[in-house]
């Protein structure tokens, strides 16, 4: 998938939503043994560290929507970090919470638009996160990224998108918890969107592969986004926002593998994990193993692991 160095670059966001405890995801994947574990497929590793935004101003405490002005210098950050880390390797975004793509996808775009390809992402999370900000009730801004770097208007403050993944090049698989103005929203765009009725009914492979194959055939940048809620909570309950009812482990491992051998992939987020949440770290090693299939672990290249 790739010859370039991996670089893991921790991104704290916690201000995506109002229960606390996703900032602590970053080193949460180190302990589990992340760099370890890609190291050992062979890959050069650089842990760039986290990160952490400057010079916002404070949020009012009465303002609708949750820490507004800190998820703005968030996004500009990770805009940035994430065009510039493109260029010079493989990164992988440790977080913090889901508003973190809104600058992840971002700035991914941008290089890709520098390079001249057309840039892709593929959304697997039990939510599409399709919200604006003057369209969510709860006011927590982890369910909008979707529609900001796809260029939906509401934004203000935020800085501009200055290359929007077109809708039809956004592939969302693992929904299950879609509220009604989301949904009236997506029904009007080209997205393609996969629910766990379809997944159990064609198996999660049939529309992996087709939006795969409309990666290959434009010579595309693939970001792929990855929230622990695209889990089942039975497997990964470290996340604030559970929903019965997601991919197994076996389903999880076959996605990161078929990524793996398509060979498109060229960014990755891992988000959402609450660390304060887990059950001695099973969230994170999972997610840790899934990052390595991602990257070329194989089935037999697993051991057997125990949680009695």
């Amino acid at each position: 998938m790739t010859q370039k160095p991996c670089l893991l670059i921790g991104a704290p966001v916690d201000s995506g939503k109002r229960r606390r405890g996703c900032l602590m995801g970053p080193d949460a994947y180190r302990t589990a043994g992340l760099r370890e574990s890609l190291e050992d497929l062979g890959h050069s590793v650089e842990d760039l560290g986290n990160l952490r935004p400057q010079g916002y101003a404070p949020d009012a405490e009465d303002h609708d929507l949750h820490a507004l002005n800190e998820t703005i210098a968030w996004t500009e950050l990770l805009t940035d970090t994430a065009e510039s880390a493109c260029a010079r390797g493989f990164p992988i975004f440790l977080g913090g919470d889901h508003s973190l793509a809104a600058g992840t996808v971002a700035g991914a775009a941008n290089h890709a638009k520098a390079l001249g390809r057309a840039f892709f992402v593929l959304w697997l999370d039990a939510h599409s996160d399709f919200h604006t900000p003057q369209s969510t009730d709860s006011g927590n801004l982890h369910g909008t990224p979707v529609a900001y770097f796809a260029g939906r208007g509401g934004f203000e403050g935020f800085p501009k998108v200055q290359n929007p993944v077109k809708e039809e090049n956004i592939c969302m698989i693992g929904l299950r918890s879609v509220d009604a103005a989301e949904r009236a929203a997506l029904q009007d765009t080209k997205i393609r969107r996969h629910d766990m009725r379809e997944i159990d009914e064609n198996g999660i492979a049939r529309p992996l592969s087709a939006f795969l194959e409309h990666v290959a055939a434009q010579n595309g940048m693939l970001h792929v986004s990855l929230d622990v809620d695209f889990l089942d909570p039975s497997v990964a309950p470290a996340v604030g926002t559970t929903v019965p009812g997601g991919a197994t482990v076996r389903e999880a491992h076959l996605v990161m593998e078929m990524l793996h051998d398509c060979g498109l992939v060229t960014s990755l987020d891992l988000v959402e994990l609450n660390p304060f949440l887990d059950e001695r770290g099973r969230t994170a090693k999972l997610m840790v193993d899934l990052a390595a299939s991602a990257l070329g672990r194989r089935v037999f290249d697993r051991t057997t692991r125990s949680f009695s």
